[in-house]
């Protein structure tokens, strides 16, 4: 049920990303003949799990939608539809990324407590590319999308309190490769899942970005030429951590059981904060808002 949970993440991982994003592994509970009771958290950490479609290569694809800023540090909240990826192919893991994935190249033993994961990420960021509904904010010129490609890497300690639990650490470092931003993001995470009933699973992820000039530029400057096209005061911004984040994400298994795939509802909403220099940009204490919340909800598919 553990990779059932990690599996159905793939679609609000997606809702939940204009700032941050969670590194998301998990590693499946030992497999038993006997069938856990109704209540798994009933059951104490060594109890038994019982066998899922997980245990092998699956693929899970969630589609839905999601209501919230239209670029960092905006106060205009905008509807933008998601599409959400997660599996497990020749036994490597594939976890998503905003429009983009994270691959673990790493093969830990099915009945492992401790799992490592450590593989090639890729996301893409759209910030400023569209959806621009200020006027100030647009006379500073659109963005290039930017291509941020690195490595993942964390672990993850399963069966905590329960044989379906799991509490995971990661961190993504990525670099813009497309020339937009041309800079580096370091993202630290945490999150723990866990399931409620055989059919209701919940997750938690802490998550924050660290990001160098370059990014800082280019995203929250104020240039004099921007500054007399904008009305907004001149402005430079200096590396630092960007920002952090909290969601909450639960998941419905519509035939009542998480272990066997097939359709299940997901939703979340997440709050995420602006920091220190960012959040003093005019872009965004004169224009926008330092808090920025999310919601968003779908299906996703798990064959």
């Amino acid at each position: 049920m553990t990779r059932q949970i990690a599996a159905l993440i793939a679609l609000p991982a997606l809702l939940l990303s204009p700032a941050v994003h969670a590194q998301q592994s998990a590693t499946p509970a030992a497999a038993a003949t006997e069938a856990p009771p109704s209540d798994p958290l009933s059951q104490g950490p060594d109890g038994p799990a019982a066998p899922t479609v997980f245990d092998s290569d699956y693929l899970t694809i969630g589609v839905g939608a999601a209501y919230g800023p239209g670029y960092e540090g905006s106060n205009s909240y905008v509807v933008f539809p998601v599409v959400g990826l997660q599996g497990r192919i020749a036994g490597f893991t594939i976890s998503p990324r905003p429009a983009g994935l994270a691959v673990d190249l790493i093969k830990d033993p099915d009945d492992s407590k401790i799992a490592f994961n450590l593989g090639p990420v890729v996301r893409t960021r759209l910030d400023r590319t569209q959806q621009i509904r200020d006027p100030a904010v647009l006379a500073l010129g659109k963005r290039d999308v930017a291509v941020e490609t690195g490595v993942t890497a964390g672990f993850t300690v399963s069966r905590i309190t329960n044989p379906y639990d799991s509490l995971s650490f990661g961190t993504d470092v990525r670099w813009d490769i497309a020339g937009a931003h041309k800079g580096t993001v370091i993202q630290p995470s945490m999150s723990y899942l866990t399931p409620l009933s055989k059919a209701i699973a919940v997750a938690v992820t802490l998550s924050a970005e660290h990001v160098d000039d370059k990014y800082a530029h280019y995203y929250y400057d104020v240039t004099a030429a921007g500054s007399a096209a904008s009305g907004m005061r001149p402005y430079r911004a200096h590396a630092g951590w960007k920002g952090a984040s909290l969601s909450l994400v639960s998941f419905y298994d519509l035939d009542g059981n998480l272990a066997d795939g097939g359709f299940a509802l997901v939703g979340g909403l997440s709050y995420a904060r602006l920091l220190g220099n960012f959040a003093q940009s005019p872009i965004v204490s004169q224009r926008g808002s330092k808090d920025q919340f999310l919601i968003g909800g779908g299906v996703a598919y798990t064959f």
